[in-house]
């Protein structure tokens, strides 16, 4: 034991232990422990501050994924406005380039020129042959007929020998205007500017129509169209297709051949211009006298077969 150096013989033949050594492992093995445990804690402060970095690196990409995720719907969004609003745009400027440019071609429609400074491309004609009809009327003028109202009778249908037209532009009416007199069909033509009032539907919704019908076509017939029939007692007759040139004196001669005494003659005049239609009523005194003017329809009359028709 003693040479092992942890017991010592004393003089006296005591034997005691040396503390210095067993005190000296002690601290040594404490020093050792406390090293360890040490050494165990940093270990776990480290894994804890690992584990903290950790945690927050992971927060911090996902608040970055957040902002970014934001940013994004935002981008979006700006983009969306920003695109919505240049389509606005663009809507809206199409729709002031196309008022722009109708409202152009309107003004060059109806602009000023020679013979015309109103810029008017309504027309009036009167004097028409009753046999008139669209394309006979669109060939007779230089320019362009668009539209084309026939004057008729609201109850009857009947056509009075005069129209109402609209020429493609300015120029194109005041050059039909200049040709009033020339004759269509044999029968020199009354033609003047007709602006249309206010609150009338012009152009109408058809390019040709008849009175206040949508029936286009001819405007009226050859002048020996069948009669209707005959009223009880009749004393009064309608005739139409008649020249400008007739008068109360030529009427009562042209019944007058067929001894068809005349006792009233009235002839009908447009409201708005106060032309003659064409057209008109006479009156008989007797009616075997009416009967008698009735057998005259479709007979030549200063150049026109008559148009005779009964009435009340």
């Amino acid at each position: 034991m003693e040479e092992s150096g942890k017991v010592k013989l004393e003089a006296d033949g005591t034997i005691s232990l040396i503390k210095a050594k067993i005190n000296k492992k002690k601290r040594k093995s404490s020093s050792t422990n406390e090293e360890d445990e040490g050494k165990s804690k940093k270990k776990k402060k480290e894994k804890k501050e690992k584990k903290k970095q950790k945690t927050d690196h992971e927060t911090s990409e996902i608040d970055d994924d957040k902002d970014s995720g934001n940013n994004s719907e935002d981008a979006a969004d700006a983009i969306s406005v920003e695109n919505g609003g240049k389509e606005t745009q663009d809507e809206d400027s199409a729709i002031k380039d196309q008022s722009k440019t109708s409202s152009s071609s309107s003004s060059e429609k109806n602009m000023p020129c020679k013979g015309n400074p109103q810029g008017v491309t309504r027309l009036f004609l009167g004097n028409l042959p009753f046999s008139v009809d669209e394309s006979s009327l669109g060939a007779f003028f230089p320019g362009e007929v668009t539209h084309i109202k026939w004057i008729t009778d609201k109850e009857t249908g009947k056509f009075y020998g005069s129209a109402f037209i609209e020429m493609d532009n300015s120029t194109s009416a005041a050059d039909a205007v200049a040709m009033a007199g020339s004759k269509l069909i044999g029968r020199p033509l009354k033609i003047n500017f007709a602006e249309a009032r206010e609150g009338d539907v012009w152009p109408p919704p058809k390019k040709v129509i008849s009175g206040g019908s949508t029936t286009g076509g001819q405007a009226g017939g050859t002048g020996t169209k069948a009669m209707s029939a005959k009223p009880d007692d009749c004393l009064k007759l309608f005739i139409g297709n008649l020249s400008y040139d007739i008068d109360d004196e030529g009427i009562i001669k042209f019944f007058g051949t067929v001894d068809a005494e005349v006792k009233a003659v009235r002839w009908l005049h447009h409201k708005e211009s106060g032309d003659f239609k064409g057209c008109g009523f006479v009156e008989f005194w007797k009616t075997e006298a009416c009967e008698k003017g009735a057998t005259l329809n479709g007979k030549n009359l200063l150049g026109r077969p008559i148009r005779i028709d009964w009435t009340d």
